[in-house]
């Protein structure tokens, strides 16, 4: 079997919509896909592409993804990778793609001098847990994700522009 892994093209928006959508299928999260598919080719492809995507195959067959940006350390004073979502079909699982894509994006991280790789996995993922374990990833267990979206984010948004005026 023939183990590939390559960086994503505008061409495969198709795929990586499909992929995104198997992903929010097996996290029980279907409900809450909403992207527009302009709008991520634009996110990923435009001029000013805010995340990186790459491409699992098995012998010239897509299985798997991972997608992917770069935040910022200021402790450490370097950039890192931010793993947004990582996903093999479940037919492929098993065969190393799993832990190729996570290889791929360790080597990113030391060639674009980072600091570190990371993500978040559903703490109900026990199998994604182990496999992250085995591989030498360590829960953060000190850290709660915080999030602010939809409406919320809107208003928040709002009170720095009311902010601006005021000054």
């Amino acid at each position: 079997m023939t183990l590939t892994i390559r960086a994503a093209v505008p061409a495969d928006l198709p795929l990586i919509g499909a992929l995104i959508r198997d992903l929010a299928i097996y996290e029980k999260l279907e409900h809450e896909v909403r992207f527009d598919p302009a709008v991520l080719g634009e996110k990923l492809f435009g001029a000013r592409p805010y995340a990186e995507v790459v491409i699992g195959e098995l012998d010239g067959t897509a299985q798997g993804f991972a997608l992917f940006f770069h935040n910022f350390s200021t402790f450490e004073g370097k950039p890192g990778i931010y793993l947004e979502d990582l996903y093999v079909r479940e037919a492929a699982r098993g065969n190393g793609l799993g832990k190729a894509l996570l290889a791929h994006l360790a080597a990113l991280a030391v060639e674009r001098d980072c600091a570190r790789l990371e993500w978040s996995v559903l703490d109900w993922n026990a199998p994604a847990i182990g496999f992250y374990q085995a591989l030498g990833a360590r829960p953060m267990d000190e850290w709660t994700v915080m999030r602010v979206d939809g409406a919320a984010l809107c208003a928040l948004g709002s009170t720095a522009r009311l902010g601006a005026r005021q000054q």
